[in-house]
């Protein structure tokens, strides 16, 4: 018979291994202080942040939205997760897309759209339209809201007569083939290398124009004088071109010659003696020769006064010239060979001289010369002080931003006349301009005909009137029956810059008021 032996009451039986410490009583252990469950806390954090990043453009989840199909007659490269706007704000996105064929065989696309409860609920009689985001080509939904007191319901279908897919910038691209987009390319680069950080260069350049055209006129009346004889230059210099041009190797040995001839010149100091005995001869043949040549040097310094003032204009072109100048020093090695294809321009440029219609050409030349500088004059302050050049084409953008089904319209508004009212703008046969004289009630018209809208003051300051103001009710000092008309050519007073403009004509610049051609605008005495 067995006896068991059984430890005391409330004692363990011994365990193999080190022996374990026990607790301290009162002090009770946390769970956070587990290591493996802080690690599977952290790793189920990440895997729920991860869920929900991927799944941002399905929509978050516990989200609640709207669910809207809109048909449409193009996808237009959208894709899943593309934004839905309404005024620019977003209030929704498109879930996915698929293709349809609409009751009467015409292939579509369907957009599922997800849009937020809040801003999604949207009248049946709106609009939606895909338009580009970039010129990268993405696109968004762009929601036009309508008026109509019932909203489409969850799951509702947008008709395709109620969407509109607009000519898009991508597709005018896709419509140029490999070579011509490149060829573009190339000229956006060679455009914008060439006015890139020019714009003050171009102002600076209009600015002198009235200057160097001042100096042009006389130079060309001279050049087309008949006593200059331009042509017979023009025929001595092609002659003496097409001699050298065949001898142009010739030459270059000849210099290579000459270096060896002075050589032995040096070497023989009593032949160099006899040389120089016979120089008073040679100088007195040449002084006779002198005098055979003082026509042509009378007219060489006749030309060298006429051409003064290029000189001194050339002296502040100088620095810009001589590195060019440095450059084509360079090239001198090539000439012997260019002389050789210059002898065909230079018989062209002969045949050009000697056409009776060249002396012409120049005479209309000088009448062009003598008509612009007046016009630039005139019409230069409107570009350097009030800056209209660049305010046209600055809201020329928003001029053609109308949008169409078939792209984009240019904007105009269009006024109508008062049918009630006497000699309105409107009517034929009008017997005076129009001054009121409408029924009450109505709105009254008034003629408003400004001839002319000035840029600067008799001084020089800034008064750009165009744009500045509306119409005054009455300006009209010429009119001997005092009606309310605006017919004065200038407003009296200066009415100062635009808001980038300059406040004065640059320094140098010359200017005038009124136009110098043409019909002069009736002297008033309040705007003199």
């Amino acid at each position: 018979m067995s006896t068991t032996i059984r430890p005391p009451t409330g004692s363990r039986p011994p365990a193999s291994g080190p022996e374990r410490r026990p607790s301290r009583p009162g002090r009770p252990t946390s769970a956070f202080a587990n290591p493996v469950l802080i690690g599977a806390v952290t790793v189920l954090v990440v895997l729920v942040g991860v869920l929900l990043a991927y799944q941002a453009n399905a929509g978050l989840p516990f989200v609640p939205s709207r669910e809207l199909k809109v048909d449409i007659s193009n996808g237009s490269d959208l894709v899943a997760g593309n934004d839905v706007l309404e005024s620019g704000t977003r209030i929704g996105f498109v879930k996915s897309m698929r293709s349809i064929v609409l009751p009467n065989g015409q292939p579509a696309a369907q957009l599922i759209l997800d849009l937020n409860t809040t801003q999604g609920k949207l009248p049946v009689d709106s609009t939606a339209t895909i338009l580009s985001r970039s010129v990268l080509g993405e696109k968004y939904v762009s929601i036009t809201v309508g008026h109509s007191p019932r909203i489409f319901k969850d799951g509702a279908t947008m008709p395709i007569s109620q969407t509109s897919v607009p000519v898009r910038l991508d597709q005018i691209y896709d419509s140029y083939n490999g070579p011509t987009r490149a060829a573009v390319a190339q000229n956006l680069v060679g455009f914008g290398d060439a006015l890139a950080g020019r714009g003050s260069a171009i102002n600076d350049t209009i600015a002198a124009l009235p200057s160097l055209f001042g100096h042009l006129a006389p130079v060309a009346q001279y050049l087309s004088a008949p006593s200059t004889e331009l042509t017979r230059f023009l025929r001595s210099l092609n002659a003496f071109t097409s001699a050298v041009a065949p001898v142009a190797q010739t030459n270059v040995q000849l210099f290579a010659d000459m270096a060896t001839t002075f050589e032995a010149i040096s070497q023989s100091p009593s032949d160099l003696q006899d040389t120089i005995k016979e120089s008073p001869a040679t100088l007195a043949t040449s002084t006779r020769s002198l005098a055979a040549q003082q026509p042509l040097l009378t007219n060489l310094t006749t030309l060298g006064t006429e051409l003064t003032p290029a000189t001194q204009e050339l002296r502040v072109a100088l620095p810009n010239i001589n590195p060019a100048i440095e450059a084509g020093t360079r090239t001198l090695i090539r000439t012997p060979s260019l002389d050789q294809h210059l002898q065909q321009v230079m018989s062209s440029l002969k045949t050009l001289a000697e056409a009776p219609s060249t002396g012409v050409a120049l005479n209309g030349l000088t009448a062009t010369v003598d008509v612009l500088n007046p016009t630039v004059r005139y019409l230069g302050p409107f570009v350097t002080v009030c800056n209209d050049w660049n305010y046209w084409w600055t809201y020329l953008a928003g001029d053609l931003d109308e949008e169409t089904n078939d792209g984009y319209a240019q904007r105009a508004l269009l006024n109508f006349a008062n049918p009630l009212e006497t000699n309105n703008v409107g009517s034929q046969g009008a017997t005076a301009p129009v001054n009121g004289g409408a029924p009450a009630g109505t709105t009254e018209e008034y003629a408003h005909g400004p001839v002319y809208g000035a840029a600067v003051s008799n001084s020089g300051a800034a008064d750009c009137e165009t744009g500045q103001r509306g119409y005054p009710k009455k300006l009209n000092h010429l009119d001997p029956q005092g009606r309310d008309f605006d017919t004065d050519s200038h407003t009296p007073g200066n009415q100062g810059s635009t808001w980038d403009g300059a406040s004065h004509v640059p320094k140098g610049e010359t200017f005038t008021r009124v136009p110098e051609l043409g019909s002069k605008p009736p002297y008033v005495a309040s705007n003199q």
